[in-house]
């Protein structure tokens, strides 16, 4: 029995609208969110029809989507309104490389592109793989601290730990990592000046990092990170979403942020 072939997608965040476009399946989609960069043709081409917690129920049930498809269990609420006026919803929730690439290999079979995101699945993982080698045989690794919220301090989560090991580094807080929520990330000024990273990555999801607010932390400027001028921001774009643009952008960013290249 197959599957349906899904024509009318709405993706409620990035990654999969990204997916799509590198699939070639870009037609299929009648709706994105506010938040999507890219490809960056895709809101000049595709109606916002979301932000990242909330939607229009209205305007996405006025597009007559065969399939939604959104991201964890922020997007709940927003799912369960759709599924109650009668849409087909697909919630994922990938948090590790892995899951990002099964991620792929799925979206890509609901459109009858298996093969395809398959090749593309194992491109992402080559460049992994190419890139875990190439740091591998530098030696030491530089200690790494990764701040995704400045208040609470929210440090990375699952694949941005693992692409910090990738890229070279070594996640101060990688054992927090794997949290399924936020607050099992949260970490307090005393622990990050206590592993005294020798790299500070900032990627503040939805606001510009302070560079001056981070040195105003009382024994900051002592940090081996400040103090050697090794603060580097990342754009949330880049490193924050859960799909491919997190390895073809944000893994080089990394490299050329913890290797100085």
């Amino acid at each position: 029995m197959n599957i349906p072939d899904y024509e009318r997608i709405v993706c409620l965040t990035e990654e999969p609208t990204e997916i799509l476009y590198l699939l070639g399946e870009q037609d299929r989609i009648v709706g994105i969110s506010a938040y999507t960069e890219r490809p960056p043709q895709a809101k000049a081409e595709k109606p916002v029809v979301s932000a990242f917690v909330d939607g229009s129920v209205p305007k996405i049930q006025a597009l007559k989507p065969d399939l939604v498809i959104g991201f964890s269990d922020i997007q709940a609420k927003l799912a369960s309104e759709l599924i109650a006026v009668g849409l087909t919803v697909i919630i994922f929730n990938q948090r590790t490389l892995a899951e990002i690439l099964g991620v792929v290999q799925t979206i890509g079979r609901l459109v009858g592109a298996g093969d395809d995101a398959a090749d593309l699945a194992a491109d992402l993982g080559r460049r992994i793989d190419e890139a875990s080698a190439r740091n591998g045989r530098l030696g030491r690794r530089p200690r790494v601290y990764f701040e995704e919220w400045p208040d609470p301090m929210i440090s990375a989560i699952s694949w941005v730990s693992e692409l910090i090991a990738v890229a070279g580094g070594e996640d101060i807080f990688a054992d927090r990592s794997k949290g399924g929520l936020a607050i099992e990330r949260f970490v307090n000024s005393e622990a990050v000046l206590s592993a005294n990273p020798e790299v500070m990555l900032a990627s503040w999801c939805g606001k510009p990092f302070d560079e001056t607010a981070v040195r105003a932390r009382e024994g900051w400027n002592d940090m081996a990170a400040l103090r050697d001028e090794r603060v580097h921001e990342i754009d949330p774009s880049i490193i924050l979403q859960p799909g491919p643009a997190a390895i073809l952008a944000g893994l080089p960013e990394l490299e050329r942020c913890i290797q100085g290249r």
